[in-house]
């Protein structure tokens, strides 16, 4: 395919991050207290065997997470000697991120409202960069790719760990998606209304994702299907039918 891809990302219009924003506006609150339930059960574990051997070894790794959301990385990563920085679009999450923190013991973590396609940081400033889903949210991911790629330090980790949730909503029974039992129907219809407005929702995924990335500059870039099946598997309050994947590239 090349040139990253061709898909013309750049007329999609900036105001579809107003929706996003007002969407997990909404949600901060409940969306906070399940990631609270999330941190205390079996899946904290879970997270932790899947993130640590591929992360950075050397101790004071600085990792950036990307659209934090409520801070959970944080919540799992800064206990062990990570410096956990989480920037998210949407302040009431960052203000949901901070609470949690301290709830959990990880008031080293900081957080910052920025939008995760335009990170104020400086070149080659984070030794890795996280996310969860986060990319099909965005309008512009080719510009967040380049931009996670440019503040990465050389040999720095990217960690992506996303889903076609679009594509999900019209194949998979939602009457499976235990971690949306208690959403409102008026929020599951907004949030189906966004993916129809992203150009990121019609892709295949990650087989996109890992053309991006090496166009780019990235280096081992690969994708593990397997990780929705390891992680959320069970059939549990936090179980999704969208099979999440996993993507890891080098600078």
């Amino acid at each position: 395919m090349g040139k990253l891809a061709a898909i013309p990302f750049e007329q999609e219009s900036d105001a579809i991050k107003d929706r996003v924003t007002s969407y997990w506006t909404k949600r901060a609150g409940s969306f906070s207290e399940m990631k609270h339930h999330e941190a205390h059960s079996g899946k904290a574990e879970l997270w932790i065997r899947e993130l640590t051997p591929l992360l950075p070894k050397h101790k004071g790794t600085a990792i950036l997470d990307v659209g934090c959301g409520a801070g959970f990385f944080e919540l799992l990563l800064e206990p062990l000697g990570y410096r956990m920085t989480g920037i998210d679009l949407t302040p009431d999450m960052i203000s949901q991120a901070e609470e949690l923190a301290r709830r959990h013991h990880a008031e080293d973590a900081r957080f910052l409202v920025m939008d995760a396609e335009h990170p104020d940081f400086a070149d080659a400033s984070f030794d890795a960069v996280i996310s969860r889903n986060l990319t099909w949210t965005l309008p512009h991911p080719v510009e967040a790719y380049r931009e996670w790629y440019r503040i990465l330090k050389p040999g720095g980790i990217l960690l992506n760990y996303d889903a076609e949730y679009a594509k999900g909503f019209h194949t998979f029974d939602q009457k499976e998606n235990r971690a949306h039992s208690e959403i409102d129907n008026a929020l599951i219809e907004e949030c189906h209304d966004i993916y129809h407005m992203l150009s990121v929702s019609s892709l295949q995924r990650p087989a996109w994702d890992l053309e991006v990335l090496q166009e780019i500059g990235f280096r081992e870039a690969e994708a593990d299907l397997s990780v929705g099946d390891r992680l959320y598997g069970e059939k549990d309050q936090f179980y999704m039918p969208d099979r999440m994947f996993g993507i890891r590239a080098v600078k």
